[in-house]
């Protein structure tokens, strides 16, 4: 339910935090360090933490025709780092477990980012997350069961369904459209299967966020990755990592790797637009990928299409060059 910011001030660069309390909008400095690329990462990290702390506390859990509240428990992880990998650990629902996955890379971020500053800044950056779990509980114990804060002079206000945060970074993510996208997914599952799918998608999710190339990105209601270079050769690949999807839908039913190229779609328009993605190529395997394979597999594709148009040449039962992905089929073979 705050806002973070950074201004130049004095030579130093302050870390502010913006919230509503009682008086209006009130700005406060958190801490300071001494140049702007230190400041920069942090205030990022912040606003990732503190949207994707409040926002799911701030809607409806409407799955199923239900009218609940998401849980609140991870506010906890906020401050205490042992109980921080119960945020990889649950199955309440696939876009709550989504949340709480970008909670964690957030924090793990924000970890990174003040590595290598003072000992008193970490410590008042600590503080602030302190403050913002404490405070957004206390607003959640008076919405819920009516019972007011001990020191409301210091209260940051929190309304629910407008959480005052910036959601830069991962406004869709926690979108409404998000949110019912994803139950969609998961419409019918049981537990066990909530819990396959949540894991799923927290290991794609793993992979997106450490890959460096800049076309890889996050399908999560197709729960894939994609890599598309956007390149205009003739040729145009596009690179996918397949969890399955929950009873088989699509016909998926084991984690893949896909190599395809776009083809055009019937007339093909002056823009190019008009076009449908062909497979070339399948690696399927019955077993999870590991982490450092899917990662190991964008590090060698790297967005280029003269890697992707090399591997569509692989023939059955060999790997794509440098990767532990096999060719299980082809297409046009």
């Amino acid at each position: 339910m705050t806002i973070y910011s950074h201004h130049a001030s004095r030579g130093k660069v302050q870390i502010l935090a913006t919230y509503r309390g009682p008086a209006g909008v009130v700005s406060a400095t958190v801490t300071s360090v001494d140049e702007l690329k230190l400041a920069v990462p942090i205030v990022d990290a912040l606003n990732r933490i503190s949207a994707c702390a409040t926002v799911p506390v701030s809607v409806y859990d409407e799955r199923d025709d239900r009218f609940a509240h998401y849980p609140d428990a991870h506010l906890a992880d906020l401050s205490d780092r042992n109980v921080r990998p119960s945020l990889l650990e649950g199955a309440h629902s696939l876009w709550y477990e989504h949340a709480m996955g970008l909670l964690h890379w957030a924090l793990m971020d924000l970890d990174t980012a003040v590595a290598g500053v003072p000992v008193p800044v970490r410590t008042a950056i600590n503080a602030e997350l302190e403050v913002e779990a404490h405070g957004l509980r206390d607003e959640l114990a008076e919405y819920v069961e009516n019972i007011e804060p001990q020191e409301p002079e210091k209260r940051r206000l929190w309304d629910f369904e407008s959480p005052f945060v910036d959601l830069n970074g991962v406004e869709f993510e926690l979108s409404q459209v998000s949110r019912d996208t994803l139950n969609g997914v998961e419409l019918g599952l049981d537990h066990v299967e909530i819990v396959q799918a949540a894991a799923n998608l927290r290991l794609l999710l793993a992979a997106q966020l450490q890959c460096t190339g800049n076309w890889v990105e996050l399908l999560a209601d197709g729960l894939e990755i994609s890599e598309d270079p956007h390149d205009e050769d003739e040729d145009r690949y596009y690179l996918n990592v397949q969890a399955p999807m929950p009873r088989g839908k699509w016909g998926r039913t084991s984690w893949s790797v896909e190599l395809g190229r776009w083809v055009p779609d019937g007339a093909q328009p002056e823009d190019g637009s008009n076009l449908k993605g062909e497979p070339v190529l399948k690696c399927g395997r019955t077993e999870p990928p590991a982490l450092s394979e899917i990662l190991e597999l964008f590090k060698r594709s790297d967005g280029r299409s003269d890697v992707l148009a090399a591997w569509a040449k692989t023939p059955v039962g060999e790997p794509l060059a440098g990767t532990a992905f096999v060719v299980t089929k082809r297409y046009e073979d």
